[in-house]
């Protein structure tokens, strides 16, 4: 019988996606949305030399408002640029490592004096933002959507707890601290970490490492591509 691995993407085409590729890898697919998307209405603003998307759903929210960028627009990674290429959007840089240090690394040197607009969710990591202004850009962030935990989150919790998890991919910070508030919900936190401490953890990145591992969870593996398909390889392997 296939081992289990769960993911906590939004119950959307993006579970779908992740649940065909864990499948192909050989594993069973358990899918535990751990976000859900609240858009705030606002678009980006069109006027920037730079303008910065950070998510697919970003790029998702501009377009249905009609987004017209005037300066140069950049991507945080493939999937992003992907969707923004999809969408008509020309894609101007993109950083090597695809994080918001990365984000930093690449726009630093045209930082001075640049009118930065930072478009993304709620959740942004401060990284970009803070780094970008002491690199002397003039930043202005913009709140697409906010993030939230369904209130059926917690399957794999439950799961992990029985110890019936064989790996986790955890896809974001906030995919691990929702996971850890749907664990507490039903009074099996401690439980929920022995049992991912038993199975294989999967982060997407050093950022959601780091909050995983504040946590008590011990993290095997992150991928050297922050992209999904990538994560999920890792963990399989390992199993």
């Amino acid at each position: 019988m296939p081992e289990t691995v769960a993911f906590f993407r939004p119950d959307d085409e993006r579970a779908a996606e992740a649940a065909e590729i864990v499948e192909s890898l050989g594993a069973e697919p358990l899918s535990d949305p751990m976000l859900a998307v609240e858009p705030t209405g606002a678009a980006p603003r069109e006027d920037a030399d730079f303008l910065i998307l950070t998510s697919k759903t970003g790029v998702e929210l501009a377009d249905e408002a009609g987004w017209q960028p005037e300066g140069s627009v950049v991507a945080i990674g493939s999937s992003t640029a992907a969707k923004l290429r999809e969408a008509g959007y020309a894609v101007d840089r993109m950083p090597e490592t695809y994080t918001s240090a990365g984000l930093v690394g690449e726009l630093e040197a045209d930082a001075p004096g640049a009118r930065i607009e930072v478009a993304r969710s709620d959740h942004g990591s401060p990284v970009l933002t803070d780094g970008l202004n002491d690199a002397g850009a003039y930043v202005h962030e913009t709140v697409l959507y906010r993030l939230i935990r369904p209130e059926r989150a917690g399957e794999s919790a439950i799961a992990s707890a029985e110890g019936d998890l064989a790996g986790a991919c955890f896809t974001s910070s906030l995919t691990v601290e929702h996971f850890l508030d749907a664990a507490a919900d039903r009074g099996i936190r401690d439980e929920a970490i022995e049992g991912l401490n038993r199975a294989v953890v999967g982060t997407i990145g050093p950022p959601t490492r780091e909050v995983a591992e504040t946590h008590g969870i011990e993290v095997d593996v992150v991928p050297e591509v922050a992209e999904f398909e990538a994560l999920a390889e890792a963990v399989v392997d390992r199993l």
